[in-house]
């Protein structure tokens, strides 16, 4: 009996550290912080929006369908973009992902990156890759890694993996979740989550319903919710962001460029005053004939010895009292022109900006204290944004509201629409 009764006890010793061994890998699956951020994640599916509604309902983020594959665009990525920001809300993008090969996986991610081109981004990217088309397992893995590290490549931006919890359990592993966070699908209590073991120890969100149903969407929404840890932090800087050259004193300027579709080396090195050789040699481009829309570059301005001046607006002449402005995040034309006693088609014509309600933050502009150039044509447009009215419109652009209504046939001058042009 007391050797049945040792080796039992042995037994249970083996077993205890059996289990505090296995349990080293996460048996935990919790939130990495505080979830504070409503969010809803939406795609054509959803079709037209009224997103005003949608922020007074209490959402502060919106992750966007923007991408699928090599070819297709979600039809409401640019409707869906324009009108969450015109609404102030904060904006992720995701791409879902059909690659069955590491190749296809990396131009995957240049098609997703060339999509969001341009696109202010608040969130961090999301990789949403839950289809595997008879894939190995190890082959998922390395098809997840090379998407995303090809997209942090290009973009210059963090990025995560949207997983069901089958998939968080049985299919991804540790080279995948050390490269992204996790946003988990999930739609019974969190608290049961407690008890799972995989590759990630938390998550930064959770979708927690996929019939979800609120104010200015018809039919169901994904609900979700995130953490602080979901907002973008730029792996290498902003877009446009200026800083001083320390290496000529302080008196040479550095902008990071983040390259646009039709761009080629020579012509960005024209644009800025310097050469394909420097920027070349500055961002270790192996290939001058091959970059991506969505790659960030520093340029140093001028270094072929020219004094271009790459803001628009005309020369650096005191007496105009021309300045620069570093958009900051929240920024919109009507608030900068507001603090400078300016207006909007100012702005517009000084920098040569084609959208007025798509800027982006690091990027400078010029403003010209004194007006210089500030009147407008006729003709001018401009769009209605949130908390617009048309006497604000009009004491903005110097006309009146009887005019505004003329010219524009407005039946009700108390009623107006965000995205609404109106002929100033």
């Amino acid at each position: 009996m007391f050797f049945i009764k040792k080796r039992i006890l042995r037994c249970a010793v083996v077993l205890l550290i059996l289990n505090l061994m296995y349990s080293i890998h996460s048996f935990a699956l919790s939130p990495q912080d505080e979830l504070i951020y409503e969010g809803i994640d939406i795609s054509v599916w959803q079709r037209d929006i009224d997103f005003y509604q949608v922020k007074n309902e209490g959402i502060e983020i919106v992750y966007i369908k923007a991408s699928q594959g090599t070819n297709l665009i979600d039809p409401y990525l640019e409707t869906n973009y324009k009108n969450a920001k015109a609404n102030n809300l904060k904006i992720g993008f995701y791409h879902f992902l059909t690659a069955t090969t590491v190749a296809q996986a990396e131009a995957e991610a240049s098609f997703f990156a060339s999509a969001i081109e341009g696109k202010e981004v608040d969130c961090k990217l999301a990789m949403d890759y839950e289809q595997f088309y008879g894939v190995s397992k190890n082959g998922i893995n390395e098809i997840g890694v090379a998407f995303i590290k090809k997209l942090k490549q290009i973009t210059g931006k963090d990025v995560i993996v949207y997983s069901n919890l089958n998939n968080v359990k049985n299919t991804f592993e540790d080279n995948v979740a050390s490269e992204g966070k996790l946003w988990i699908a999930y739609y019974s209590n969190p608290n049961n989550l407690t008890g799972v073991q995989s590759s990630w120890d938390t998550y930064i969100g959770i979708q927690y319903t996929s019939t979800g149903r609120i104010a200015g969407i018809n039919g169901n929404v994904d609900r979700d919710r995130f953490s602080k840890e979901i907002l973008m932090a730029d792996l290498q800087g902003s877009a446009g962001n200026n800083n001083q050259d320390s290496s000529n004193n302080g008196s040479v300027q550095i902008v990071n460029y983040v390259v646009k579709t039709g761009d080629t080396l020579s012509k960005i090195a024209m644009q800025f005053g310097t050469t394909v050789a420097e920027i070349a040699q500055r961002n270790k481009i192996p290939n001058v004939n091959l970059i991506y829309p969505g790659q960030i570059f520093e340029i140093i301005i001028g270094t072929d010895g020219s004094n271009n001046n790459t803001q628009t607006g005309g020369s650096n002449n005191n007496s105009q009292q021309n300045i620069t402005y570093k958009i900051k995040r929240g920024d919109t034309l009507w608030k900068i022109a507001k603090n400078y006693g300016v207006t909007i088609q100012d702005i517009v014509k000084w920098n040569n900006i084609k959208n007025q309600n798509l800027i982006y933050t690091g990027n400078t502009l010029v403003i010209y204290k004194n007006g210089v150039g500030g009147s407008i044509n006729s003709g001018s447009t401009y769009t209605v944004i949130r908390g617009d009215t048309l006497s604000q419109i009009a004491l903005r652009f110097g006309t009146t509201v009887n005019r505004l209504v003329q010219v524009n046939g407005i039946r009700n001058p108390n009623l107006i629409y965000v995205g609404q042009v109106l002929v100033i």
